[in-house]
């Protein structure tokens, strides 16, 4: 392990659950190896990393307030609180625009200021803030490296749909590994609502072509899971570093806690409940922090689990604004009555990892999101998948397709399974003879030996921190490059 000390480094989250944690983490490795650390985040955000600053009282924070915009509600700083709108994130994206005066203001203020930015992918304004400063910017990749190169293969492209009623038609990726093709409608939508002239739209493509030309991208990915793709993007970004440093999960403790806020059910008794059940029994069902599922598709679950005979743990994101009253976030009526002791409901944040880690776990029903991807290939539990949105359905595809960890139940937003199919499927994944259940076992101990000393990224992590320690003795311009 590197053990350096000098370098500052300022680390920029975008306000989303799924985005801060996994560079928290990020933050986390970096530190006990030497680097000093400033992260960046809005006041109602600060509460996210107490964990983390008391596991590493040596990373300091850089709280700035969260700029006001007009089609944004008062008070609203992480996408999780935002309306249903699909334009709301965007509004976000572009609003964090306006800290990069006050950041500027901060560094040359600073009387050690950082030598370099670390800042989320969705951040890419930071690289023209990072050059004013002479200094090189990170992109942390919240996404795999598949992802990550077809955005990218989209921003430079900019293909267009030949019929925009035929939002099933396909696009091909021929310069992208095995070619990969994917419908219109489950490309990401950051790029599918671009409109040529609108401000927010055009300030998102600048950024995303950012990223393309920063100095650096660090992956939460690992080269067993996605190593065909890593070096297609390193290619591809060539002379761009990149580092895929994953997976990125808590140490110690942190992941036996509540880390997204706050829960219907103690984590501690959580674990309890799990304890009393037999190995591999459990189905895991959770869609991330940000989905809520409709009425229908509430009720359409709900009937699954009941008949599908299995125990499980339903972790369910109730409403938010936007949301009609009644008509999303609700466990049906009597559901809870019928399941009990066969069943855990938890309304808010779910321990995740420490549920996934959990012995009694056979199988987990997941929205497809990078970071649930990751934790359960570490437990080494397949997958049922669902794809929502954004790299959802690209992760889909990779988990079921090329690395035989997962089927297939249900696919979009707006879909609502077939209760009976997805009985079926869900007491099959809890059985001993799903042969999901080996080739998941494969890929978590590939996982365990990649961040194990001497694995893949652990030594990638190591590099990293001597690539960027190095910086506060180079040069400016060498900097910039």
């Amino acid at each position: 392990m590197s053990n350096t000390s000098g370098a500052h480094i300022l680390v920029f989250p975008f306000p989303a659950q799924g985005h801060i944690i996994p560079i928290l983490d990020l933050s986390y490795h970096l530190a006990v190896r030497g680097l000093s650390i400033t992260i960046l985040v809005t006041p109602k955000n600060l509460p996210i990393l107490n964990q983390l600053l008391s596991k590493c009282p040596s990373i300091q924070t850089l709280v700035l307030p969260f700029p006001k915009y007009p089609s944004l509600p008062p008070g609203v700083e992480n996408v999780k609180d935002l309306p249903r709108e699909t334009n709301a994130a965007f509004s976000m994206l572009h609003a964090l625009g306006a800290l990069h005066y006050p950041i500027l203001q901060w560094f040359q203020s600073h009387p050690s200021p950082p030598t370099a930015i670390i800042s989320d992918f969705f951040l890419g304004w930071t690289h023209s803030l990072a050059c004013q400063l002479g200094i090189p910017r990170v992109v942390f990749a919240t996404s795999g490296a598949l992802p990550f190169a077809t955005l990218n293969s989209l921003w430079r492209t900019m293909p267009k749909l030949p019929d925009p009623a035929d939002v099933d038609a396909s696009l091909s990726f021929p310069h992208i590994p095995h070619s990969p093709k994917y419908p219109w409608n489950q490309l990401s939508p950051i790029y599918r609502y671009y409109k040529e002239g609108d401000p927010v739209s055009e300030f998102i493509k600048e950024g995303m072509r950012a990223n393309q030309v920063s100095w650096g991208i660090v992956f939460n990915s690992f080269s067993e899971l996605e190593g065909e793709y890593l070096e297609h993007v390193r290619k591809d970004m060539e002379p761009a570093h990149v580092w895929a440093v994953g997976p990125l999960l808590p140490s110690g403790e942190v992941g036996h806690t509540e880390r997204g806020g706050a829960s219907s059910v103690p984590a501690g008794d959580v674990m309890s409940w799990l304890d009393e059940c037999t190995e591999g029994s459990v189905v895991y069902v959770c869609f991330g922090s940000q989905v809520v599922l409709s009425r229908r598709q509430m009720e359409a679950l709900a009937d699954g689990l009941d008949a599908s005979g299995a125990r499980f743990v339903w972790s369910v994101k109730e409403s938010t604004g936007g949301h009609a009253a009644g008509e999303y976030g609700v466990v049906p009526a009597g559901f809870e009555g019928r399941v009990a002791g066969r069943g855990l409901v938890i309304r808010g944040w779910a321990p995740q990892v420490a549920i996934l880690g959990h012995r009694s776990i056979g199988s987990f029903l997941t929205h497809c999101g990078w970071n649930s991807v990751l934790e359960a290939i570490v437990a080494g539990v397949p997958m049922l998948t669902w794809p929502m949105t954004a790299d959802q359905f690209i992760n889909a595809s990779l988990l079921v397709d090329q690395l035989g960890v997962a089927s297939r139940v249900c696919e979009g937003a707006e879909s609502v399974p077939d209760s009976i199919q997805l009985a079926r499927t869900v007491t099959e994944s809890v059985s001993s003879s799903w042969t999901q259940r080996t080739r998941a076992k494969e890929l978590s101990r590939a996982a365990e030996g990649a961040v194990r000393e001497g694995g893949s990224s652990y030594k990638y992590l190591d590099e990293l921190v001597t690539e960027l320690s190095e910086l506060s003795v180079r040069p400016t311009d060498e900097k910039k490059t």
